[in-house]
């Protein structure tokens, strides 16, 4: 399941459960409406999500690279748990990506 919220400049998307091939489709598909309306500042917010597999993973690297593109955009990653973390470590995104210990302080970021 996937939710949206917006603030003034900034969107957090929060998750729940597994993304993974099933439902990483969903998560992206949540990402392209934001960004076809020309929101390049994004939130995930990860503090419901206990596993992030390759595809997951994949459309993090894709929507942060397409919010990149944009002036001052990016997506940045709050509440991510310790299994996520590790997940993101092995793939080599603890250095491309900004992690907030919650969604105030990434928010807060922009």
């Amino acid at each position: 399941m996937v939710e949206s919220t917006q603030f003034d400049k900034v969107d957090v998307i929060k998750a729940s459960g597994r993304i993974d091939s099933h439902t990483a489709p969903e998560l992206k598909e949540a990402f392209d409406g934001l960004l076809e309306k020309k929101r390049y500042s994004l939130v995930i917010d990860m503090s419901e999500i206990d596993f992030l597999s390759s595809s997951g993973v994949w459309v993090l690297l894709e929507t942060q690279k397409r919010c990149r593109r944009r002036k001052r955009g990016d997506l940045v990653i709050a509440s991510a748990n310790d299994n996520i973390q590790k997940t993101l470590d092995l793939a080599g995104l603890m250095h491309f990506m900004k992690m907030y210990e919650d969604v105030d302080a990434a928010v807060g970021s922009f």
